[in-house]
């Protein structure tokens, strides 16, 4: 998988490092201080504890998810989210992550891409061949809730859970000027109502649902879409909101899709043919609560850096995005 480690050893052998790293790919604009602020911390210190001769009780490992910039904790050109640490946690098999492929038109799968740039390896991508004692993961918020109230660090409790989903919608495709609005089945147009219905409902129970990709066909201007396909991205603070959320968009997808005016979808618009609805689940993740002892040493470092600041400067908060620190957390 291309996953990287760098172990400075201790003076107690045969224990499992302390690790601290992240990934180096992004999303296509989430900027050059995404995972990669977390990979370069972590050298850093590796880098410190050499420069001052600082001789530790136990191994100390920098890590980085070494997709170089395009292979995927992040699910952006390969379309699982944190894929390479799953791997390694066991929780996504090998053959699946190998044989994904990148979104878009250019069709090559992850395992023909690392052996193009050298990183395929030889080492068994397994946290039993490389196991970890702690894993810490400095990363950007990608939010705006410490900058919103002016201060410098999150001290990070858990991240909430996920599911990605690919949804398909099947209607029919038809000459936009000689087939009357009653007589489509307008894919599109079902898909933009799915998509307005997640947004709703997500919101009326403090949960998130979002599209970042939708493909629709055939694609030409004169053609009412017959199939569309989009991304689906659901997420919430604990698993049983999430599954509350996913299960009542099933239902009212099929319902929407059939002609059904839920929630008033139908106002003002003509009633066309039905269509038809499938869901495709791509990369579950459950709710993570991290080890006490592990933000207790977060707290105590951000203290001890703000002084009399820290009640302004710090915030307790809940990850909204997945990290690497979650599948590491899983086997640890």
């Amino acid at each position: 998988m291309g996953n990287i480690f760098a172990i400075r050893r201790g003076r107690r052998r045969g224990y499992p490092p302390t690790c601290a790293g992240s990934h180096l790919d992004t999303q296509p604009t989430g900027g050059r201080y995404d995972g990669i602020l977390g990979v370069c911390s972590g050298l850093e210190m590796l880098r410190v504890l050499h420069e001052e001769k600082i001789e530790t009780d136990f191994p100390f490992s920098r890590l980085h998810r070494a997709e170089i910039l395009f292979v995927s904790e992040e699910g952006a050109r390969f379309p699982i989210s944190m894929v390479a640490s799953g791997v390694w946690a066991g929780e996504i098999p090998l053959e699946r992550a190998h044989h994904l492929r990148e979104v878009g038109n250019g069709g090559r799968t992850m395992k023909q891409e690392l052996a193009r740039i050298g990183y395929l390896g030889s080492v068994d991508a397994s946290y039993r061949a490389m196991p970890l004692g702690a894993h810490f993961e400095l990363h950007i918020e990608q939010g705006p809730r410490l900058e919103a109230k002016n201060q410098k660090i999150g001290i990070v409790s858990g991240v909430q859970a996920y599911r990605w989903h690919t949804i398909v919608v099947e209607g029919r495709d038809c000459h936009t000027g000689t087939t009357d609005f009653a007589n489509r089945a307008d894919a599109l147009l079902t898909t933009a109502k799915l998509i307005l219905h997640s947004h709703r409902v997500a919101a009326s129970r403090n949960a998130l649902a979002s599209t970042g990709i939708i493909r629709a066909e055939p694609g030409s201007t004169n053609t009412v879409p017959g199939k569309v396909y989009f991304s689906l991205d659901i997420r919430a603070g604990d698993d049983e909101l999430l599954m509350e959320v996913e299960e009542r968009l099933k239902s009212d997808f099929d319902q929407i899709a059939r002609g059904t005016s839920v929630e008033g979808l139908n106002d003002g618009t003509v009633t066309g043919r039905p269509c038809t609805v499938g869901w495709t689940l791509d990369a579950p993740s459950s709710a993570i609560k991290f080890d006490v002892d592990c933000i207790g040493c977060v707290r105590q470092s951000a203290e001890a850096i703000f002084g009399d600041q820290s009640a302004s400067s710090i915030q307790d908060m809940t990850s909204g995005a997945g990290k690497t620190g979650p599948e590491a957390q899983k086997v640890l």
